[in-house]
């Protein structure tokens, strides 16, 4: 009995997320109301608070829920084993998600709504995805945090101009994989000179 209620109010919970990321991609992450979102799941808004006590706890499960997906996707994912070829490829799958779902991404990789931090749950799951990029990129010979930090603000940065000025298209992110060759030889130029 106990695990049927478990399972029924988990499923609700993964309902009332998906319609919110519904919501999200029509109104903007920030424009998701608790108001809209109980009609989307046919309940009073006060239900709502039997899933989440406040706004700020259906953003923190919207956000665990956004870094799952990008976790599956990426487990789906067979890398090739030279380090270079698989680092491009995390990246590449990684901007691809991220473009797909402007909204997912805002909230996932910007700060749009005042007052909202992860939990250390939920935190925990991005840490996951970008200890899987450090682990490649170390692997590629990236070891240093400034040459890490600039791969991952490259991609970042090719993902805000596809989503903001060519969204399904490619146009920035058809420059990743030389990108990130400039950064890579870059890093083993300067390695070799020392």
């Amino acid at each position: 009995m106990a695990n049927s209620v478990a399972k029924r109010r988990a499923e609700k919970t993964a309902e009332i997320v998906a319609s919110a990321w519904a919501l999200a991609r029509a109104d903007g992450i920030a424009g998701v109301t608790l108001h809209g979102l109980a009609r989307a799941v046919g309940m009073r808004q006060p239900s709502l608070y039997v899933y989440f006590d406040s706004k700020l706890a259906l953003y923190d499960a919207m956000f665990a829920d956004g870094n799952r997906q990008l976790l599956e996707r990426l487990d789906a994912v067979t890398f090739p084993t030279e380090p270079r070829a698989a680092l491009k490829k995390w990246l590449a799958t990684f901007a691809a998600f991220g473009c797909e779902d402007a909204a997912r991404y805002d909230l996932l990789f910007h700060r749009p709504i005042p007052g909202f931090t992860p939990s250390a749950d939920s935190y925990a799951l991005a840490e996951k995805v970008l200890g899987g990029a450090a682990a490649l990129m170390r692997a590629a010979g990236v070891t240093e945090q400034g040459d890490m930090d600039s791969i991952v603000a490259l991609t970042a940065g090719l993902c805000d101009a596809q989503i903001s000025n060519d969204p399904g298209g490619d146009r920035w992110l058809r420059h990743l994989n030389r990108l990130v060759d400039l950064l890579v030889d870059d890093v083993i130029a300067r390695g070799s000179t020392q």
